[in-house]
């Protein structure tokens, strides 16, 4: 049996300096590995099959939480919605779900006894440190994730500070999913924490390919090796529709990523003047579809109705109370791809802005 590889990890929290036990993973198994696994062990089944009913397990126990219900798998684990956030007074609106709701797993003391028994644990050489970058958020729109060329990129983390004058030394690289990299030269502020900077953004091979990924390399001593840190998340830039007050405005791709065609076109709409505005689709477990939405420009705000989508075709979306955009006109090109892209490198929520322009 193999062993649970751990190493020592600073505890920048504590004086005298102490170190946090860091579990190190050996491996990422999947759901399909986990089928894979089960159907060796039982050869009557049929690993397509145990894969099937251990994705249906994950659907009946969201639908269970949704049911407001706690879920127990009886020596294994326990799921159940709980809530974050602070109201100063009891009669206070709940926050939007989107930023208070969040799942809590239980691990039983039977699952935890056993592995404490069986286990074996190997130490590892401390790992030398690496940019981390946790946030980046544009802040000229106030949004996180968005790659704004007329704005300014706030990156947070840690360990993040390099050598300006010496382009060796490290930097701060936008490059595209699709294609195109720029080394970023244009820095207001560079610390170990903070990284401010007027993007650079590389040019792609389709206008509806707008979705990139940043990376911080540096080194820690003169003679030390190159680091590279990258952020989890794509960052994704506003796309612009033109002429959207003639009756044949021309198609603009949306909700993609690195594709040679647009998983998403708009097609037209009802606009009264320019705007700004953004675009959602969101997976919804419940149903296996997509909802489409038009958001204002602000996390918590207006919104215009959801509109179930299950195949490809031609869909109108609503604007929102205030909105200069009426209404607009989408057609989806390729359902299941953008449902997999949703759900598999965007955590069920993709969105775009859109710059709507009347001329």
């Amino acid at each position: 049996m193999a062993t649970l590889q751990w190493r020592p990890e600073i505890n920048a929290l504590t004086t005298p300096q102490s170190y946090w036990i860091r579990f190190v993973p050996r491996n990422k198994a999947s759901r399909k590995d986990i089928a894979a696994d089960i159907a060796r062990k039982h050869p009557n089944f049929n690993e397509s099959d145990i894969l099937t009913i251990l994705n249906t397990e994950t659907e009946a126990i969201q639908e269970r939480l949704l049911n407001g219900e706690q879920v127990t798998l009886e020596g294994s684990f326990s799921y159940f919605p709980s809530f974050t956030g602070r109201l100063d007074s009891p009669d206070d609106p709940l926050p939007p779900l989107d930023e208070c709701l969040q799942v809590n797993v239980r691990v039983s003391p039977p699952f935890v006894e056993f592995l404490c028994q069986n286990a074996q644990a190997e130490r590892l050489p401390e790992e030398k440190k690496l940019p981390l970058i946790s946030t980046a958020q544009d802040t000229v729109l106030g949004l996180k994730n968005v790659l704004n060329p007329d704005g300014v990129l706030l990156l947070t983390g840690s360990n993040l500070a390099f050598d300006q004058t010496a382009p060796d030394n490290g930097g701060c690289v936008l490059e595209g999913t699709q294609s195109g990299s720029s080394a970023q030269s244009r820095f207001v502020r560079v610390d170990s924490s903070e990284i401010l900077l007027m993007p650079t953004i590389p040019a792609q091979a389709h206008p509806w390919n707008n979705e990139y990924t940043v990376s911080i390399s540096t080194r820690y001593s003169e003679h030390g090796t190159l680091r590279t840190g990258s952020y989890g998340r794509m960052l994704r830039t506003p796309l612009t529709l033109t002429k959207m007050g003639h009756p044949n405005p021309p198609e603009v791709g949306i909700l993609s990523g690195k594709e040679s065609s647009p998983h998403v076109s708009v097609t037209g709409g009802s606009v009264a003047a320019d705007a700004t505005l953004r675009i959602q689709a969101v997976f919804d477990v419940r149903s296996d579809a997509l909802l489409f939405s038009l958001l204002d420009m602000k996390e918590g705000g207006a919104a215009g109705a959801e509109m179930k989508v299950t195949a490809n075709g031609a869909v109108t979306l609503q604007g929102f109370a205030g909105s200069a955009v009426s209404s607009l006109n989408i057609r989806v090109n390729a359902y299941a791809a953008l449902k997999e892209m949703i759900r598999n490198d965007y955590g069920g929520r993709l969105v775009d802005v859109l710059k709507v322009e009347t001329a």
